[in-house]
């Protein structure tokens, strides 16, 4: 089903732009695909899909599934207000569009931290259970179809709710299994990130895979037994049967069968655990680095002074750790953040800070020098990190010298790279001298000699405006304000 919702904000007048395109992520679906008119965004509902939205409208339902914050919301669109460019991409006057308020960020599953994929999966499985009560169903099982709002996921495919009868199979079946259930199990039981493998499996990780890697002793829980190995076993037997005569319809369980499995895939994810993820490299760093008090002081003020002039609508956070800094930019001004971070675990600690403090932050996982690329079919199914920009503040604190010294990234291309992010932003600079650049150049040789400051100030001037430094620390670590 469509999956994809653009990250351009939602306005309610009906000017667009002449940019008006149909988003490539939408294309799998027959039943209806994302158009996007400068800042709104529009989904087409076809003909044939147009009875099911229809009873899903009167019914009630969709309204109740859009108030319980489950359901992102969708508004049907009157002719005046649907746009000309709209209306001719549509492609059939016969089909109804439907109009969404734009996201604040596009993300994708391979860059969730795992407690944000295992509240997907819950979404996911709510949603599912709560439409069963009222004679609707998921079709589907995609992770794609959920989206977040800074840790809060919402399901974004309308047209993936269908009505339901009794015996029907639920399709998205194995697609959860792939997509929410199996890299949950691998971090849960093997304490191994599953972001660079779903990244490059875009369907997720098959039921196959997961068995031959699940240790031994997983097979003691009725969730890896049934929904794993067993489950691994059945696609086997069916892989090598003759293809049946004709299209037999799949019967599924009863209705109270498939709550009972809703439940119990529920209630065994609630209790999945991510393993080793407390007490990763930089988990702790928010209380364990080379600041004295004073300089974390003057940073924090260097930081909410910037905050506080520029009001960023979006805050980009590279390095993000815990989430201290995207917490004071919000405090200051900032509307929302996104914060990136490649330590799972204190991607974890900044998801339990946006929860405990309600911080509109989406913490996302991200190695810089591998970002999400263009990928899927025609490398335009999912958009790269460069194509969802849409900061207008960003923040780089402690965070360059990881690119340049741990990663051999050339100054003047970290520099252009981040730069290019956003219009305004603060880049810390850590010189040679600090405890922690120190403990990297130990364990290599120092092949960086372009690594200093006045190196430093003149890349970032040929990129931008230098507003402001201050060295926060006598010959220690320095704070830049850019403007482009």
């Amino acid at each position: 089903m469509a999956s994809d919702v653009s990250t351009k904000p939602h306005r309610s007048d009906s000017a667009v732009k002449s940019d008006t395109s149909i988003d490539p992520g939408s294309f799998r679906d027959p039943a209806g695909r994302i158009l996007i008119a400068g800042d709104r965004v529009f989904r087409t509902v076809s003909p044939t899909a147009w009875p099911n939205f229809e009873t899903l409208v009167q019914s009630g339902v969709l309204d109740a599934m859009i108030e319980s914050g489950r359901l992102w919301p969708a508004i049907l669109a009157g002719v005046d207000e649907v746009p000309p460019t709209v209306a001719a991409l549509a492609g059939s006057t016969k089909a109804r569009i439907v109009e969404h308020p734009a996201l604040p960020f596009v993300s994708y599953p391979y860059e969730w931290p795992y407690a944000l994929a295992k509240r997907a999966a819950l979404l996911h499985l709510d949603l599912h259970l709560g439409l069963l009560e009222r004679n609707f169903a998921l079709v589907d099982g995609t992770a794609y179809n959920v989206q977040f709002a800074g840790t809060r996921p919402v399901f974004i495919d309308t047209l993936s709710i269908v009505p339901y009868a009794e015996g029907d199979p639920w399709l998205g079946y194995q697609q959860f299994c792939a997509q929410f259930l199996n890299p949950l199990l691998i971090t849960a039981y093997l304490g191994i990130g599953y972001h660079a493998w779903f990244r490059g499996a875009l369907e997720g990780i098959s039921v196959q895979d997961t068995a031959r890697i699940l240790p031994w002793r997983s097979r003691l829980s009725w969730t890896v037994l049934s929904h794993v190995m067993l489950h691994a076993k059945l696609l086997s037997r069916a892989s090598h049967k003759p293809p049946a005569e004709g299209h037999k319809k799949l019967r599924g369980p009863s209705r109270l069968g498939m709550i009972g499995l809703l439940r119990g895939l529920r209630n065994a994810i609630q209790r999945l655990t991510p393993k080793g993820l407390s007490d990763t490299t930089w988990s702790g760093y928010e209380t364990n680095n080379s600041y004295a008090d004073p300089e974390a002081e003057a940073k924090r003020r260097f930081v909410g002074a910037f905050v506080e002039r520029a009001r960023p609508a979006m805050l980009w956070d590279f390095g993000c750790n815990t989430g201290a800094y995207s917490e004071l930019a919000l405090a200051n001004g900032a509307t929302r953040a996104v914060g990136f971070d490649f330590d799972l675990g204190a991607l974890e600690g900044a998801v339990a800070r946006a929860d405990a403090r309600k911080l509109d932050l989406l913490p996302l996982h991200l190695d810089a020098t591998n970002p999400s690329p263009r990928q899927g079919w025609r490398q335009m199914e999912r958009a790269g990190l460069a194509e969802r920009k849409n900061a207008n503040g960003l923040l780089a604190l402690a965070f360059l010298h990881h690119l340049v010294i741990g990663r051999n990234i050339p100054l003047r291309e970290a520099v252009a790279w981040l730069v290019g992010f956003a219009p305004c932003g603060v880049i810390e600079f850590v010189p040679k001298s600090d405890p922690m650049v120190r403990s990297m150049l130990a364990q290599r040789a120092d092949i960086f000699a372009d690594y200093d400051i006045d190196s430093f100030r003149n890349v970032l001037g040929a990129c931008a405006r230098i507003a402001r430094e201050a060295e926060i620390a006598p010959g220690g670590r320095t704070l830049f304000l850019y403007e482009r």
